[in-house]
């Protein structure tokens, strides 16, 4: 079979998949999530369960162990989703939204006509959210080419049916990012990546973790609005779409206190709903001296976690300190 021939059977596979029914793809991915919390042998409900003991410690043991087979179900569960909502069509997806919470936000941040960021994080189901934004905005979006070409061409042909602008995840793209905000444009930003490259140690549930402030310096540099998404599954077989504000601090903190902003609000939402956030991510190796913490064993790993969380801490302390005891130089420090 030649390239173009298997890339054809898999896009048309794709295409099929996706048009099966929704309770029947939630009922594949309700089994197999069955399956993988019956067996709790993958790699990925292990690298949960840690993240878990990471974020939130709170949790007792019996607790932690709900909220992971309800995040493997569910992370399972939108992965599903995903490629129905691909499948189907703008109105179909439009309908599936049963309640919009927030929608005057929306309309009021349009309607200034100053350009707007959309901040949505691994949280939920968040691909039935383009259908509804396509109703008001053109977006532009920064996207990473898919390994496989038919799969690339699945999800490409989904998105841009949806009015929205494919950008590369390089300088260019955040360049033409910047002059469709400043006409007034929309962008869509996840903000929980790891960075490729650079980054800026941020604390994400008290660990300084390398992070991109992109999102940030795109709000502080051209004046746009912002606002916070995010969508559930209901119980009725449909969703719920969230749009809520950030904090106004973070249109004049600098770029990193921006990011923070952003972070807090992840917490925030995250210590509601612990099993809807997408926990598979290794977000806590983002540090050079952590780099190794999925490989090692967990009690181990949580020492180096906890050192440093606790050096950070001691780090901002002093800092405070230094600001409330010299604040003239301290702000000079800044400029």
């Amino acid at each position: 079979m030649s390239a173009s021939s298997s890339n054809n059977s898999t896009y048309g596979l794709l295409k099929f998949v996706s048009r099966l029914p929704l309770p029947v793809m939630r009922f594949m991915a309700s089994s197999l999530a069955g399956i993988v919390n019956l067996l709790k042998t993958s790699k990925t409900s292990e690298q949960i369960r840690f993240n878990l003991k990471i974020s939130l410690p709170e949790l007792s043991e019996e607790e932690r162990e709900r909220v992971t087979r309800a995040a493997i179900r569910n992370e399972l569960m939108s992965y599903f989703e995903f490629f129905n909502i691909w499948g189907s069509s703008n109105e179909k997806n439009i309908e599936r939204i049963h309640k919009v919470e927030g929608e005057g936000l929306l309309k009021e941040a349009l309607s200034a006509q100053k350009g707007l960021v959309l901040v949505v994080p691994h949280f939920g189901t968040w691909e039935i959210m383009n259908a509804y934004m396509a109703q008001y905005t053109q977006m532009s979006i920064m996207y990473k080419p898919v390994k496989d070409p038919a799969a690339d061409e699945f999800v490409r042909e989904a998105r841009s049916r949806e009015q929205a602008s494919l950008l590369p995840t390089d300088e260019s793209g955040v360049r033409q990012i910047f002059k469709a905000l400043k006409q007034g444009g929309t962008t869509v930003i996840l903000p929980d990546h790891t960075p490729n490259v650079g980054g800026e140690y941020i604390p994400f549930f008290g660990v300084p973790l390398s992070s991109s402030n992109l999102t940030a310096k795109l709000i502080q540099k051209t004046k746009a609005k912002c606002l916070f998404l995010y969508a559930m599954r209901n119980h009725n077989g449909g969703f719920d779409m969230f749009i809520e504000p950030l904090d106004e601090q973070i249109y004049t903190a600098t770029a990193n206190q921006g990011t923070e902003i952003i972070f807090k609000k992840m917490e925030e939402l995250i210590q509601r709903y612990p099993e809807h956030y997408h926990w598979s991510y290794k977000r806590f190796k983002a540090h050079h001296l952590l780099g190794n913490i999925y490989n090692i064993p967990h009690e181990e790993a949580l020492i180096k976690i906890n050192d440093l969380r606790k050096a950070y801490q001691d780090k901002q302390a002093q800092l405070a300190l230094e600001t409330k005891q010299n604040p003239i130089a301290s702000t000079q420090a800044e400029i």
